[in-house]
């Protein structure tokens, strides 16, 4: 499948990247030395620990509300503020070393990673938003390519802030990387296309709510959580597990980004097969939890396996961990957007904005919890036992799946109800005959077996057929062929219509 992008999207993806790139590292930057430097101010493991945690509890406290009201803040806007706000962190983040006292330096260390984390929130709601309605038609292979982006830079973060310290010391790192943040938000200014249009500011607008009370888009959400639990859950025990092997520093951390970097390689691939018309993202989910429930059982290994603890085991398990990352992160975005507009939300920035913020908000929530259950695992059950817990998981979340792919996929009388879209008429007027004529009174609706689409029973079959392939709703049928392209702004059909008429 090839991409016939033009020169601004080009510009937009390749902005993004960048961006996305450099704001992974600064995230990841400080891992390698922060602790050791906050110990030397008297802090202690559980302090410091929490700094690194509070940055994802703020994440998923703050992404609903910036996706409830990226319209009106501005994608653009928030983008760019996000970039600033990580760069301008990420410098004060350096001159750490220079506050005395164990009591100021972690209360600052605190206060700047909660206002990073709420940039870093921002950046990424916006982002993914900004490529779901600047790529409409390619949307998982865009998502992929950020999330392939962001993954290099969480591997580079910790060798390149390394090297740095080295070089440098604790000032170093941390400058040029937030100088490499100012950058790219000068890049976007600039590239970005216009961040909002008129026509999608309306009084009310989809919530978050509204969104999770959508079954597939609350299932898509569940697995997000899930595989940004297993992420975390081996950055807190992994390395004690290891120790085992005595390996070398060097061979450590070639340990710890097996997983991200097949997950960076891979990701472009199940954003293809995501795209792919033929494919429901579903699926790919389902082959998501299989490879990360083998993955887990061959880390541990699990005890019931009866495996010994060998590093070729623990390394083909961090292979399969990484397979599994990518296509259930990746179909779980393009599956929870299309979910979502095909329920009837408005295919709009407000709804891109609602999912982008429901992605980053459910994956910080599993960062959040992953490490916490690890280490009281670890400690009451041991690292095999423990990695049963993931495993069971995604077992649980595969389940889930595959029962709301049979309950959808179920035989049963089918009809479509009606909207704006339905009814326009070539001359803008609304063809009112179809809800009330001579024949046919308005008909009492119910709800089908399938996926929860309105049935109208009191109808002719025949008309319920052409409602069904005709309707705007319906973005594969020769209706929505035929309309414009919503392409080149912010702005949405369904919410010119709906402001038209008034539905």
């Amino acid at each position: 499948m090839g991409f016939d992008f033009n020169r601004r999207q080009w510009l937009t993806i390749i902005v993004i990247s960048i961006a996305d790139f450099c704001n992974a590292i600064c995230v990841a930057l400080q891992a390698p030395f922060y602790p050791l430097e906050a110990e030397k101010k008297g802090c202690t493991a559980t302090e410091y620990g929490l700094v690194f945690g509070v940055f994802e509890l703020v994440v998923f406290l703050v992404s609903p509300i910036y996706g409830a009201h990226l319209n009106k803040l501005g994608p653009k806007l928030l983008f760019n503020g996000g970039i600033l706000t990580t760069g301008t962190c990420a410098i004060l983040f350096g001159l750490l070393d220079k506050v005395e006292g164990h009591i100021p330096f972690i209360a600052l260390s605190f206060l700047i990673r909660i206002v990073e984390a709420m940039g870093n929130a921002a950046f990424l709601t916006a982002s993914f938003a900004i490529i779901a309605k600047e790529f409409p038609n390619n949307v998982a292979s865009m998502f992929a390519s950020l999330e392939t982006f962001f993954g290099l830079g969480l591997i580079v973060g910790p060798m390149l802030g390394g090297t740095l310290y080295s070089l440098g010391g604790y000032t170093l790192p941390f400058a040029v990387l937030g100088f490499a943040l100012f950058c790219a938000a000068i890049m976007s200014c600039v590239v970005l296309p216009k961040s909002q249009d008129d026509e999608d500011v309306k009084p009310i607008g989809p919530t978050m709510w509204a969104l999770l009370k959508i079954p597939g888009v609350l299932l898509s959400a569940f697995s997000i959580m899930a595989t940004s639990l297993s992420i975390s859950f081996l950055q807190a025990t992994l390395e004690p597990h290891l120790r085992q092997f005595q390996l070398s520093p060097i061979i450590l951390g070639l340990m710890f980004v097996i997983n991200g970097g097949v997950y960076a390689i891979s990701a472009p691939g199940w954003g293809w097969l995501c795209d792919h018309p033929a494919v429901k993202q579903k699926y790919v989910t389902v082959i998501g939890c299989v490879c990360v429930s083998a993955g887990f059982l061959l880390i541990g290994p699990a005890p019931f396996l009866n495996l010994p603890s060998l590093k070729w085991v623990i390394v083909s398990g961090l292979v399969l961990h990484g397979l599994g990352m990518g296509s259930q992160l990746v179909a779980s975005f393009s599956d929870a957007l299309n979910t979502a507009i095909a329920s009837g939300l408005p295919n709009s920035i407000e709804t891109y904005g609602l999912v982008s913020a429901m992605w980053t908000s459910t994956f910080a929530l599993g960062a959040f919890i992953g490490p916490t259950v690890s280490g009281v695992l670890f400690d009451s059950i041991g690292f095999p036992n423990s990695t049963v817990f993931i495993f069971v998981l995604h077992i649980v979340v595969m389940l889930m799946v595959l029962i709301f792919l049979w309950s959808c996929e179920r035989p049963s009388k089918m009809d479509v109800s009606v909207s704006a879209g339905d009814l326009l008429q070539l001359d803008g007027t609304l063809d009112e005959s179809v809800l009330i004529g001579d024949k046919y009174n308005p008909p009492m609706r119910v709800k089908s077996h399938r996926c929860g689409i309105s049935v109208g029973q009191a109808r002719p079959p025949a008309m319920n057929s052409l409602i069904a392939c005709s309707s705007y709703k319906n973005r594969r049928s020769p209706w929505s062929q035929r309309m414009p392209k919503y392409r080149p702004t912010y702005g949405s059909l369904d919410n010119r219509f709906r402001g038209v008429y008034g539905t």
